[in-house]
């Protein structure tokens, strides 16, 4: 029998609610200790406000929200990455370096993604 973790999580209704505090534990942490994340927090709450005073469909406005909400995941998993890295050593290594530019080039794939949705919708309700 393979051994179990003790943060192995729980079954039923217990373990959605842990998984829950969990999140917002990630939440509050990643505001405390990711300037990345709050400026980026800051442009989805900008961007939403904006998305949904513009005259275009529903389906528009939650792919402008959409986009910019996925900018938010990835920028968890990129910070999640880093804080795996920087906990297995904070020496400089090659393979270290690569983990953390490979979740930097995940955020700003994202960001260009959400700057296409946004430079495609808007010019379709514009021009």
């Amino acid at each position: 029998m393979e051994p179990v973790s003790e943060f192995k999580s729980k079954s039923g209704l217990k373990r959605i609610f842990s998984a829950f505090l969990y999140s917002i534990d990630g939440f509050k942490s990643a505001w405390k200790h990711e300037h990345a994340f709050r400026q980026e927090v800051s442009l989805f709450a900008v961007g939403t406000i904006i998305a949904l005073a513009l005259r275009i469909s529903a389906f528009e406005k939650l792919v402008l929200i959409g986009v910019l909400m996925l900018i938010l995941i990835v920028e968890l998993i990129n910070s999640s990455i880093e804080a795996v890295v920087d906990r297995v050593s904070l020496e400089r290594h090659p393979l270290s370096k690569n983990a953390k530019d490979f979740g930097s080039a995940a955020v700003l794939l994202t960001c260009l993604l959400a700057a296409g949705a946004w430079g495609v919708v808007l010019f379709n309700r514009f021009y």
